[in-house]
């Protein structure tokens, strides 16, 4: 087992000193301690050299949700966008990826484009982020935060780069203290899980970035912009389905006029003018 180094000690969320709280085995051979700060509330695996074995495949054979999870992504994200007056504007879906998500909200009406340094893009092939540029709307991040070693770092680079003062994500929070070691969302055995949150350490980011948090249980929202809390957890909550069909009925679906622009473009990439 590795011991846990002094800068393993320090919490890249608030800088608070943290504690060993177990040892788990990563990757069904590595004895890895996990580390958690009592401060924020932070939980991380300690000093994650296994990464590139774990991220061989980019997509994880064991993740049978990716399709109801960016179905469900689309299903709140897009009346959320739509409520804040944001459906005119271009967005930015990092790590994306197949593409998923940004060709389901192409498909409904919504500028979106594509990035993701580690996975190939399959389904929004024309609309990766290099054929556009900066500011963004908003920019979304489903299921990344659990994949990142510095969440503060992660969220000011990626809201920075992009110009961009409104972030979208989403990952599993827990209450009070870790799991027990059979929580389903440490997925050991894959190696790709290594930070695990409360919404007080998203507070925290937040906070840090000068930004207003509106948290769920899995989708959470950073931004500048004030939100109504009620009408957040309404649109994303149990009304988010009726909220979408609302959404797709005065959106302009661009999948068609995307066909076009991609056949303009003569070399399988869209057109954008």
């Amino acid at each position: 087992m590795d011991h846990p180094s002094d800068k393993d000690l320090n919490c890249p969320v608030c800088n608070g000193s943290r504690s060993v709280c177990f040892t788990a085995k990563v990757l069904e051979k590595y004895d890895v301690p996990y580390v958690y700060c009592e401060s924020c509330g932070l939980l991380q695996a300690t000093s994650p050299y296994w990464l590139e074995e774990a991220y061989q495949s980019a997509i994880a054979n064991a993740d049978t949700g990716l399709l109801d999870r960016n179905y469900r992504g689309v299903r709140r994200i897009a009346p959320l966008l739509y409520s804040l007056g944001m459906q005119n504007g271009r967005f930015l879906d990092v790590a994306g990826g197949y593409g998923v998500l940004t060709r389901l909200m192409r498909d409904i009406g919504f500028d979106f484009y594509w990035s993701d340094p580690y996975c190939t893009n399959l389904v929004a092939r024309g609309f990766e982020r290099e054929r556009t540029s900066p500011p963004f709307e908003a920019v979304t991040a489903l299921e990344v935060f659990e994949h990142v070693v510095d969440p503060l770092e992660f969220s000011r680079t990626v809201l920075s780069e992009n110009q961009c003062s409104t972030l979208i994500f989403s990952t599993l929070l827990f209450e009070r203290q870790p799991p027990p070691m059979d929580w389903w969302y440490y997925v050991f055995n894959t190696g790709q899980h290594i930070s695990f949150y409360q919404a007080r350490t998203l507070h925290v980011i937040a906070e840090y970035l000068g930004l207003y948090l509106y948290p769920t249980a899995d989708l959470h929202v950073m931004s500048k912009k004030k939100l109504s809390k009620f009408g957040f957890r309404l649109i994303t909550g149990r009304c988010s389905s009726i909220c979408l069909g609302y959404v797709r009925r005065k959106m302009q679906s661009r999948t068609f006029s995307d066909h076009e622009a991609i056949l303009m473009g003569n070399d399988g990439t869209a057109s954008h003018r």
